[in-house]
């Protein structure tokens, strides 16, 4: 990553997920860093913690709901910074990370795909136009380091590595496009980390020492890493701690 501190705070931030562990935290951190606006998006309404937050609704199941929300934030303004921190690791016992090609189940990966990939994707579509475009502006999509190709060393957990790849390969896309709109937008997937949320609690044990973080450090890590970023960042893959990853 470039070491350049990217220019200007956001004053327009959306959080996408904002009901999640970490999608609540970031919500919290941009409050706390007095951003003027933050909408704050999930399936299901929730209470507006202060006057800077307006909650809407949306589910990746219905397009409808996000090209409405997108069009009724950006007629208030142009966003300077959107957050997609979505994401699916497990569901009961109806989806759970393979441990081999066995174990592989076609309505499993269909929902992998469509929370980690597709349904990032589409919000992309009806939102990534309402970036700013005379200024800085940026989008990151929340993924993880399992969907790097040229990290997997272990194997298993397919669908999970898979969809957050495809994930990855939007977002490459999706910079390129937006850099014809805005030379200084920055489109980027990121690394938060293994988070103490409900999406890595089954999977915490045998962690070493200081490899688990709280939300609350996750999004600050995250928020700085977005902070440094330059447009020549653009279309890449960052870990919290603002180490580049390779697709």
């Amino acid at each position: 990553m470039n070491e350049r501190r990217g220019r200007g705070a956001p004053r327009r931030a959306c959080v996408l997920g904002a009901s999640g562990g970490i999608g609540s935290a970031l919500v919290a951190a941009l409050e706390r860093r007095g951003v003027e606006k933050i909408y704050a998006g999930s399936r299901r309404a929730t209470l507006a913690r202060s006057p800077a937050v307006t909650s809407f609704t949306f589910d990746f199941a219905d397009e409808a709901s996000l090209e409405e929300a997108a069009t009724t934030i950006a007629a208030e303004g142009p966003l300077d910074l959107i957050l997609v921190a979505t994401g699916l690791l497990h569901r009961a016992s109806a989806v759970r990370p393979e441990k081999s090609v066995r174990q592989l189940d076609p309505a499993s990966l269909a929902e992998l795909f469509h929370v980690n990939s597709i349904g990032p994707a589409i919000a992309a579509k009806h939102f990534l136009p309402h970036l700013a475009r005379d200024r800085r502006a940026v989008m990151a999509f929340l993924s993880a380091r399992v969907g790097s190709i040229g990290d997997n060393r272990l194997g298993g957990w397919y669908g999970y590595r898979a969809s957050k790849a495809a994930l990855n390969a939007f977002v490459r896309g999706f910079a390129i496009e937006a850099s014809r709109m805005n030379r200084e937008s920055i489109v980027v997937s990121l690394h938060p980390g293994t988070v103490d949320t409900r999406l890595s609690m089954p999977f915490q044990r045998g962690l070493a020492a200081g490899q688990l973080q709280r939300a609350e450090q996750s999004a600050d890590h995250l928020l700085q890493v977005i902070e440094r970023l330059t447009s020549e960042d653009s279309g890449g893959f960052f870990a919290w701690d603002g180490q580049p990853i390779a697709y």
